[in-house]
């Protein structure tokens, strides 16, 4: 008997089969790789958020992690608690790096009361650090970052990323003259209320001589992105100002 390849139930069932075979090895492979990817992932963070409080490999101009392989030592060596604070409550964990900002915020569904915020303190010759990280919308995708405050929420450091924003425009939120001039920076007035730092275009402090403008100068082509950094600032940071209120009063 005759075998006919060239009949339409010949082709579907190729089809199903080859659709079958291709995506068992991805669910495979994705399963073999998921622990290297998580472990990346936790690095990368630790990473950030030493970043942010001035431990890192910078030269003149560029941004530089510490390495990989330095990244746990260092962690463990500066990074003296890890906080999460929820109601207004601070409990230590051990694993507040590993919260998801994304999923926290969309589960919390714009009520403050049921987010998880994680803090991290660090000390660094004899100077107290509390690294917060951010979450927010860039032009075309996510953007995020981590902010170092002192104990009166003066920034001492920030770290941005960018999962799409356009090149040399955008995506130079991650560059180090955007991410140094936020040093400095009060996000409180002069009255104590949270105001934030605004990422300011045509501010009349370009050369960012003046910290308690709260304003920081805008990356020409990117004013999109830009107002992206000023909202996570103000709507992820000031959900900080008890906890900060109440180092005042202790």
């Amino acid at each position: 008997m005759e075998n006919r390849t060239d009949k339409n139930s010949y082709t579907i069932l190729f089809a199903i089969a080859m659709v079958v075979i291709v995506g068992a090895v991805l669910a495979f492979t994705a399963s073999s790789l998921s622990p290297k990817i998580s472990e990346n992932q936790r690095i990368e963070k630790q990473q950030n958020i030493l970043y942010a409080m001035g431990v890192n490999q910078n030269d003149e101009s560029s941004a530089v992690f510490v390495s990989t392989k330095e990244a746990q030592e260092l962690f463990d060596k500066y990074i003296t608690k890890q906080l999460v604070i929820k109601n207004g409550q601070a409990s230590e964990d051990e694993e507040a790096y590993l919260i998801d900002l994304k999923k926290d915020k969309a589960a919390a569904a714009g009520d403050a009361s049921k987010r998880n915020l994680p803090l991290f303190i660090g000390e660094k010759d004899g100077t107290t650090f509390h690294i917060i990280p951010i979450y927010g919308k860039g032009l075309w995708d996510a953007i995020w970052g981590y902010v170092s405050l002192d104990d009166n929420m003066v920034i001492q450091g920030a770290y941005f990323d960018h999962k799409g924003e356009t090149p040399g425009l955008g995506a130079n939120i991650k560059q180090r003259y955007f991410m140094d001039d936020f040093i400095g920076e009060h996000l409180l007035d002069a009255n104590g209320n949270f105001k934030g730092v605004e990422v300011a275009k045509g501010n009349a402090d370009p050369t960012n001589e003046d910290k308690t403008d709260n304003a920081v100068d805008a990356i020409a082509g990117a004013t999109i992105t830009g107002d992206g950094v000023t909202a996570m600032i103000k709507s992820d940071l000031k959900l900080y100002k008890p906890y900060f209120d109440n180092l005042k009063n202790n």
